[in-house]
């Protein structure tokens, strides 16, 4: 059976595509580009904005177009949180949410276009970090390994934790047994991802943090570079920059997201920093690490955002 696999979104829906991926080969199938004519196609589909709903519509839809015979499965965020608006697409075989995402591989060879089924759980209701693991990305020496799933923030414009449920962390002894498994496939770095990779930790017993995963895998020795991937501002501490400085795994690399230079828009957004804060931060990140590369993310036209306010944005950035 060929089948096309395609993604949108972030690097943990990336993730979760080569598990699958992996997870479809072992199986006995063969994996075509996604332009391809296959028998399935899989399109693991994201919700942050209406942009990527669309493209998930219009991806679904290209599919169809190139093989109206085809099974469609859908899964990802926009058929976690918009089910009904992905089955009345042509060519939908399987609508599957994001804890169901295991499920696929097996799930393919069962299903038929025109016989369609929809599995979606209450992502709130799940306990546990899981989801399909990839133990190589060929043709790359970087890997990314999830660790963390889900969010309880609740930041007013973000959908994430209604996609994706609560936090949940992969307790440290499953991290650095798939770390080992990734180093030994010839991975000299690991980019450890999450939906809110800074709250790793919190919901495990006993309780433990993201600056302790890293030690853990740095003197586990089974690896020459550690990255982490976009972390919150208030959970970058003196302890993390400290740790950084001193590290000869962890990559001198932070992507924090700012997503607006001015106070009041910030609290419309639900977030837990003001501006003074962030350029503090800043300043004690390369006041410690010169040579550091950090990015950050900025987003315009929040409502309510008036040109003063994205003037400052503006300046701060």
């Amino acid at each position: 059976m060929n089948v096309a696999v395609t993604t949108l979104g972030c690097k943990v829906n990336q993730c979760e595509s080569a598990g699958m991926i992996e997870a479809i080969t072992g199986r006995g199938h063969r994996v075509v580009g996604f332009n391809e004519t296959a028998d399935v196609y899989i399109i693991n589909t994201c919700t942050v904005t209406a942009r990527t709903d669309y493209q998930s519509r219009q991806l679904i839809r290209r599919a169809h177009r190139r093989n109206p015979q085809a099974a469609i499965v859908v899964t990802g965020c926009y058929a976690q949180v918009f089910p009904g608006a992905v089955v009345s697409l042509p060519g939908v075989a399987l609508v599957a949410g994001n804890p169901e995402k295991e499920e696929i591989p097996s799930l393919i060879e069962k299903i038929a276009c025109g016989k369609q089924k929809t599995l979606i759980s209450d992502v709130r209701g799940t306990e546990f970090c899981t989801g399909p693991f990839a133990a190589k990305f060929h043709g790359h020496t970087r890997a990314f390994l999830k660790v963390q799933d889900g969010c309880d923030a609740f930041c007013s414009y973000c959908i994430v934790p209604f996609a994706r449920g609560r936090s949940r962390s992969l307790p440290a002894k499953d991290v650095l047994d798939r770390v080992s498994l990734l180093a030994g496939a010839g991975h000299r770095e690991i980019v450890l991802t999450g939906v809110h990779l800074g709250a790793y930790g919190a919901d495990l017993r006993p309780k433990t943090d993201l600056l302790s995963l890293c030690r853990t895998i740095e003197k586990s020795g089974s690896l020459q570079r550690l990255r982490l991937s976009s972390i919150e501002p208030r959970e970058v501490s003196d302890e993390m920059i400290d740790y950084l400085r001193n590290s000869k795994a962890l990559c001198g690399h932070f992507h924090i997201p700012l997503q607006s230079g001015d106070d009041n828009i910030l609290r419309l957004m639900g977030r837990d920093y003001d501006r003074a804060f962030f350029r503090n931060l800043l300043e004690k990140i390369t006041a410690a690490l010169p040579e550091a590369a950090v990015g950050i993310d900025v987003m315009t036209g929040f409502p309510g955002e008036d040109d003063a306010a994205f003037e400052r944005t503006l300046q701060f950035a």
